[in-house]
């Protein structure tokens, strides 16, 4: 098979995987996308599937193959993963994915050069650490989609809460990707106004603690009435996959290994706002805070620095 110029490889052919595959086509992001899965014939499948449909989009590659296909890939993007079992301590879950994680890493590593790796596999903090210790690649070329669909979830409810255009909504959550994610209302804004300065002028009001339930349950809701969630992924992913192909520094709450500059919460891979180009993470920002927030996203760097330590991972 000939490589093309603008080739992804997505490995795990599993529903997000095929769902992120997907999207990449429609949104006409590669000209080349490769599934690479254990289970051959559910890649070959999916991506068959996928390809079937691109006469009515444009000429697209997609495919199934193996790792050797991420020697001259722009981007490598991580979906593999076990489904948490019932009676399984997310603990459990997390030794046995970041054993899956390890695993593809090393066979990514044995074919690319300096690859640019995107994590999506659950715990999504915990496997973009390991991932980046098992490649030894610097931390802005191990980006973690983190936070990046709690954020999506949050501006929609937000966007209906206030009856206002999604796009003119600026509000983050950062922290980690779970229980602990800290929603930064302090510093949110609709169109330019403050948060709170805009309901109060279209006459709503901001329940904080009930939007932050809600944000951080999305995910639970969904699986509770379809069993699994994969569309909000698929298109979280394709929008940091857009910026980097685009090289155009958009501003991206994503997660990776933070430096010492960021004192107690170095060493560890957790959402912030980061500037995204066709680098990887170009700079990571720091959002301001009010007093109660910077000590919940405190909370959130020391549940994450524990859970690590239990994996060893520190």
């Amino acid at each position: 098979m000939k490589t093309h110029k603008d080739k992804i490889v997505v490995v795990g052919a599993g529903n997000v995987g095929e769902a992120i595959a997907y999207t990449l086509m429609v949104r006409k992001q590669a000209n080349d996308i490769v599934l690479v899965d254990v289970n051959e014939d559910r890649a070959k499948g999916a991506a068959l599937d996928i390809a079937h449909g691109t006469s009515f989009f444009k000429q697209v590659w997609v495919r199934q193959g193996g790792y050797e296909e991420c020697a001259d890939a722009k981007m490598i993007i991580i979906t593999a993963g076990v489904a948490r079992k019932p009676g399984q301590t997310r603990l459990e879950l997390a030794k046995t994915n970041i054993s899956i994680v390890q695993d593809i890493t090393a066979n990514i590593m044995k074919y690319a050069k300096n690859p640019l790796i995107l994590v999506v596999s659950n715990p999504a903090d915990i496997t973009t650490m390991a991932v980046q210790q098992a490649s030894g690649l610097s931390p802005e070329r191990v980006i973690g989609s983190g936070t990046s669909l709690d954020t999506a979830r949050f501006r929609y409810l937000l966007s209906k809460k206030l009856q206002v255009n999604i796009e003119d909504i600026n509000a983050y959550i950062i922290g980690e990707h779970g229980d602990s994610q800290v929603p930064v209302f302090s510093s949110a804004n609709i169109g330019g106004f403050p948060l709170k300065d805009f309901a109060r002028q279209v006459g709503a009001e901001i329940n904080e603690q009930e939007l932050a339930e809600r944000t951080k349950n999305g995910g639970a809701e969904i699986i509770g009435l379809k069993g699994a969630t994969f569309y909000g992924i698929a298109m979280a992913v394709s929008n940091i996959v857009e910026t980097i192909v685009k090289d155009d520094s958009a501003i991206i709450p994503v997660a990776h290994v933070l430096d010492e500059s960021f004192g107690p919460w170095a060493g560890v891979a957790i959402s912030l706002p980061c500037r995204i180009g066709w680098d990887g993470i170009n700079q990571t920002l720091r959002i301001p805070m009010d007093y109660f927030e910077k000590t919940r996203m405190d909370d959130s760097v020391n549940t994450l620095k524990e859970f690590a330590k239990e994996l060893e991972l520190l």
